[in-house]
């Protein structure tokens, strides 16, 4: 495969410290690679030396003849008093633009929502981190660099990009380097992965799941100098054994010593044990929220809102951006009053909110972390062995040298781990997590994911790192159109559900969005894409309105019926055998929920 650029002998050094020292490498056509490491290790520092932003003290960087290179900077430099098009398209004339198909696509992709004309001065962080992505996505590059680039987005949107990338170029041609911490996109997007570590970059074949095999089996090599990381991605690795066998499946490298590593490791969470110890410390009653609903002046954002929150409950909320996930997280913590039912919490409910503004950190900012911890309850028990929070901290990555820093200075991936540890250290039996991936790197998130294996309580998740979602939660609910629905297929099927809605809704609301036509260019309009399903007759359309009402009688009886059944388990949870007994009961019914869904969907397209 033709070199497209690469790097000799790289050195960079800041005043305090060296990041790199004698680094080569190379980036061919058709690579598509991932960077990973912990925060400050230089991942942005060598994205900007490939890229030419950043002078290295040593070494140098080469580049073929003619290869064109975009990036994309964690940073935002949008200018405010540009428009969403201008921002995109700049001043290519329109006929030009609107008939390329590729343009078009990432258009309808990423900003089909905001008006063309809308300044950016006017758009909220995550519609300016889409602009600024459809604005690279519209060029054409040999090699393209992206710097955190699933920073503000949904799931949805990751999801497109993902599907983007891996279909941008053809196949052995054009290059990509991304840094990121979302392992699930990282699995999907990248065939090699570069980890930055103690001034090297060292390369592994595979996505984020092949780079975890091999780094387990080099952990195991040298156990002396890995000791306190190895037992951690050995446990990950089980997960991704047992629960994603299909990731692992692209590596072409010897995995039998890695997977002796894992057989005798247990599933990460014993649900059974955890379901137990939840109910010994909060009852039976969590949060029942009963046909609550939240409007802004007149505007409804949730309607009819029915969820019994269970003991030891493990579930991820999804939904775009403003679909509503943090007024109902608000709702669940009590800290808004729904305009319409109620919301009942617990008496013996404790609640621990970890939110994305560091709020419980702002009154001790000044404070140095030494002190902080010093405050705290002094053991705090993980896995049957008891640790001090200092211990606890370090567990979760925060360096040592660290502990003398006042809150304030810190990065803020240091401030998550603070932030999570002095939640947990509340001891509460009720935990929320609002986007807790952001400003972590991997390891801080593995960390994380270990220390909820062990923790009894119920948690609610609201995050766009999928493999978050899916690592830390038994089940997924989405926010659709205000109401709040089951996945029994997972994201996967929120994804479904989001892309057929989008397909019926799209001409609407390009319109409304002031997005432009494409018509007049004799291209094919965004709402055309898809093409439109026979009519049905009306002999049909009142067969499925009687299935309907027949479905959802049923879906509100199992609801009921699983309601019930929480309950009796929650009554006797030491009574193994009947436990066991109801829990088979419990997932016959999740089964016939699933496929009473599938076809509440049909009968609802045919409806139209």
């Amino acid at each position: 495969m033709a070199h497209l650029l690469g790097a000799e002998a790289l050195h960079l050094e800041y005043p305090t410290r060296v990041v790199f020292d004698s680094v080569t490498l190379g980036i061919d056509e058709g690579d598509r690679i991932g960077i990973v490491g912990r925060n400050g290790d230089g991942k942005s520092s060598l994205l900007g030396m490939l890229a030419g932003r950043i002078e290295p003290d040593g070494g140098r960087v080469t580049r073929r003849g003619g290869v064109r290179v975009g990036v994309l900077d964690q940073a935002d430099t949008l200018d405010d008093d540009a428009t969403v098009g201008h921002a995109v398209v700049g001043d290519r004339p329109h006929h030009e633009w609107a008939g390329d198909s590729a343009v078009r696509d990432v258009i309808n992709g990423l900003v089909p929502d905001l008006s063309w004309e809308a300044r950016l001065g006017t758009l909220s962080g995550g519609q300016r981190r889409r602009v600024a992505l459809a604005a690279l996505l519209v060029g054409e590059w040999d090699v393209l660099m992206l710097d955190e680039p699933t920073n503000h987005l949904d799931v949805e949107g990751i999801a497109w990009l993902a599907s983007h990338l891996k279909s941008r170029w053809p196949k052995n041609q054009g290059g990509l380097l991304i840094v990121t911490h979302d392992r699930w996109f990282l699995d999907e997007v990248a065939t090699a992965t570069w980890e930055v570590h103690d001034r090297i970059v060292e390369p592994f074949e595979g996505g984020y799941a092949a780079y975890v095999l091999q780094r387990v089996e080099r952990d195991r090599q040298a156990a002396a100098v890995e000791a306190k990381r190895q037992n951690l991605m050995r446990k990950e690795l089980a997960w991704l054994r047992r629960g994603a066998p299909a990731r692992t499946s692209k590596p072409k490298f010897r995995i039998d010593a890695a997977n002796d590593l894992i057989a005798d490791v247990p599933p990460p969470r014993d649900a059974l044990q955890l379901s137990r110890l939840a109910v010994a410390r909060l009852g039976k009653d969590v949060v029942d929220l009963l046909d609550a609903g939240v409007a802004f002046d007149g505007r409804p954002i949730l309607e009819g809102i029915e969820w019994h929150i269970a003991p030891g409950e493990r579930t991820a909320i999804l939904g775009a951006n403003g679909a509503g996930k943090s007024t109902l997280l608000a709702l669940i913590a009590g800290t808004l009053a729904p305009t319409t039912g109620r919301v009942k919490q617990g008496k013996t409910v404790r609640l621990g909110v970890l939110d994305q503004q560091f709020t419980h950190l702002e009154d001790i900012a000044d404070d140095r972390v030494r002190d902080v911890l010093a405050r705290t309850r002094t053991t705090y028990e993980i896995d049957g062995k008891e640790l001090t929070p200092a211990q606890l901290l370090e567990r979760l990555g925060f360096a040592r040298e660290h502990l003398s820093a006042r809150v304030r200075e810190l990065s803020g991936g240091q401030k998550r781990r603070l932030q999570l540890l002095l939640v947990l250290l509340s001891e509460p039996n009720l935990l929320i997590l609002d986007e807790p991936s952001n400003d972590v790197d991997t390891d801080m998130l593995a960390a994380m994911e270990d220390l909820l294996d062990s923790w009894p309580g119920t948690l609610i998740v609201v995050s766009h790192d999928r493999y978050l979602l899916e690592r830390a939660t038994d089940q997924q609910y989405a926010i659709l159109d205000g109401r709040l629905r089951h996945l029994p297929g997972g994201v996967d099927q929120y994804l479904e559900l989001r892309a057929a809605a989008s397909a019926g809704d799209r001409p609407r609301a390009a319109s409304a969005a002031g997005t432009p036509s494409t018509e007049s260019a004799g291209a094919v309009p965004a709402g055309a894409l898809a093409a439109a399903p026979p009519a049905a007759s009306a002999a049909d359309v009142r067969q499925a309105r009687k299935d309907l009402a027949r479905i959802e009688r049923r879906l509100s009886r199992i609801a009921d019926d699983e309601a019930k059944l929480h309950d009796k388990i929650a009554a006797d949870p030491t009574n193994f055998d009947s436990v066991a007994e109801l829990d088979t009961t419990l997932r016959a019914l999740a089964d016939e929920r699933e496929n009473l869904e599938l076809e509440w969907l049909e009968a609802a397209e045919t409806v139209g």
